[in-house]
Order: C-alpha cells, then structure tokens, then sequence
C-alpha cells in the first residue's frame, strides 16, 4: 500500500509540474504570521507567486497550510507508524477550469517535500507517512472545482523528537523559490 502510495505522489507531482514522537501528544500549532525575512514574494506575467503567512498563492491555486502536528506513534492519526510523524492540515483552492486536486496542489507548492535537516553530509527529506486525518483521506484526489476550496493532509515520518522541519515553496517542480517555513517539533 505504501509502495502505491509513493507511486501515485510520483506520478502526480510529474503531472502537476506545469501547474504553477513526542512521548506525551503535541497540541495542535496553527501556522502564523513569518518574520518580515521570511516573506517571500515574486511576480510574473501571469499572476503574483507568495509564500507567506503559511499561504502559498500561485496563478492556480492557493493553498493555506491551517495547522500542524506532531504525532506519537499509536496515537489517532499514526497508529500504524513505526516512527512520530509531522502533519499538516491544508485547503487548496483551484482559480482555473484545471484539473486539479488537494493533492496535486500540495506537491506543486511543495515539490521537495519537508526537510529535516540533521544530517551533516546530505539533505535530509522526510518520508510520506500514512494519511493522519480518516475525515480527509477520501478527498485528496477529488478535482477541485473553479473557486471551490477542498481540505486535505499530509504526514511525514520524522527521523528525531528535536530538529525543526522546513517546507520550502516554489513555483512548480523547477519553479522560482517562494519562500520557505520552519515548524517546531519539540
């Protein structure tokens, strides 16, 4: 299932390239306001591309990063996990007639994934964890309508209880760098 799994977010990504534990359970941490420095803005022809606030805006989309988490293992959200794992609890809205879904979105903002930088010799990207919200897991791949806004999650395994994990935003899979944020894991 894993292996599907990492299948389809490959495959996925490559299609929306174009489109531009903690012993005791943490309390969920809404995502606020960036440092002026990390405000990051870039404009194109075609529309204005930002990371900031935890909004990532794009000529397609935008997508609002509502909050994250840090969950144990055994816990609602991880209890099939080996490892604590991060998540992050999203709405994507779809400004076109596209083709796209929560997920697509998610991979096109954040072509790389999460970064936890604890390896002095190589970076270190964190591993897709099963889905952390049964509520959502039904809706990652449903097309978004123009103007309609769908909800999602993602997690990812963390690889130590202490290092922050970066998400850093661009414009699409090669796109300009917009921007990146820091969230807490201890």
């Amino acid at each position: 299932m894993k292996i599907k799994l990492l299948l389809s977010i490959l495959v996925t990504s490559v299609l929306i390239s174009g489109c531009s534990t903690m012993k005791e359970e943490k309390k969920e941490n809404p995502v606020t306001n960036e440092t002026e420095k990390d405000k990051v803005n870039s404009t194109s022809r075609t529309g204005e591309y930002t990371f900031k606030d935890g909004k990532v805006t794009m000529e397609d989309i935008d997508l609002k990063i509502t909050k994250y988490k840090v969950i144990p293992v055994g816990e609602e959200g991880n209890e099939y996990g080996d490892a604590p794992v991060i998540a992050f609890w999203y709405e994507t809205t779809n400004k076109t007639e596209k083709d796209i879904s929560p997920m697509t979105a998610w991979f096109a903002s954040f072509p790389e994934g999460p970064i936890q930088d604890n390896d002095k010799n190589k970076v270190n990207k964190l591993q897709v964890a099963l889905h952390p919200d049964k509520a959502l897991v039904n809706d990652q791949m449903s097309k978004i309508k123009k103007g309609g806004t769908v909800k999602n999650a993602f997690a990812y395994e963390l690889s130590d209880e202490t290092t922050p994990v970066t998400l850093k935003a661009t414009q699409g899979m090669d796109g300009k760098d917009l921007g990146q944020k820091n969230f807490e894991v201890k």
